[in-house]
């Protein structure tokens, strides 16, 4: 039986399988890619329901620039109908929208879009939801290893100030605790390159489903298991 006091501070998400689960039904990928939003949806609403703070969305990597430009134009198109679709009901639950990634790399009227909806949502304070956005856990590393380097040349730091702690406040995550548990759905037994540094003591759970077919009921599964796991930062038992 799943009970709230089980529940993760922070979630992550590698939502996969879009693709897959159209071609299964010989239909076109941005049609999985539609579906795939509702999981988004009903992920987010389950979330702030059960009083998860922080939910981090792996929606759009580095690596997906190299995609088809008819599958990337559709999946911004689909990003930015999302964006103003959701805005309402962000406002209505208290969630705020926040970003990570190279979001100046997002076509011009998407950024507009996506700067309207954060501004909208930036005093809610109840979730944040915090969208990956052509995002990529090492590039993350490498922008904040540059930005330190900077200050420590600047001499705001010395070298030997430099700890996990301090150089974590140079990420992106910055103003978020690490993800208690990370959710990869479809199956893939990797880390695509999310939160490359944040996810060292995450719990990890990998679901055969593939997002598109993603549930609540399944959602509220892996939040139970997860609720039974001793987590033990590498302590004794």
């Amino acid at each position: 039986m799943f009970q709230k006091t089980g529940v993760p501070r922070h979630v992550a998400i590698i939502m996969d399988g879009n693709g897959r689960w159209a071609k299964k039904r010989l239909w076109k990928r941005t049609q999985g890619h539609e579906k795939g939003a509702e999981t988004v949806r009903t992920v987010t609403r389950t979330s702030r329901k059960l009083g998860i703070s922080f939910l981090t969305l792996y929606a759009f990597s580095t690596e997906n620039w190299q995609r088809s430009k008819t599958e990337v134009s559709a999946l911004m198109h689909l990003l930015k109908r999302f964006l103003k679709s959701e805005k309402e009901e962000l406002m209505e639950n208290n969630i705020r929208l926040m970003t990570i990634g190279q979001t100046h790399r997002l076509p011009e009227d998407v950024q507009q879009t996506l700067k309207e909806t954060m501004d909208a949502t930036s005093q809610n304070d109840a979730m944040v939801l915090n969208l990956a956005l052509s995002y990529g856990g090492r590039d993350d590393i490498v922008q904040a290893a540059k930005n330190y380097a900077l200050d420590i040349q600047n001499g705001n730091l010395a070298a030997e100030q430099i700890t996990e702690e301090t150089f974590g406040q140079y990420l992106s995550t910055a103003h978020m605790p690490d993800p208690d548990l990370l959710i990869r759905t479809s199956g893939e037994m990797r880390i695509s390159n999310f939160l490359l540094w944040q996810i060292a003591y995450s719990e990890l759970y990998i679901t055969k489903t593939l997002w598109p077919d993603f549930s609540e009921a399944e959602y509220l599964s892996i939040l139970s298991d997860f609720e039974n796991r001793n987590r033990r930062f590498g302590k004794d038992e």
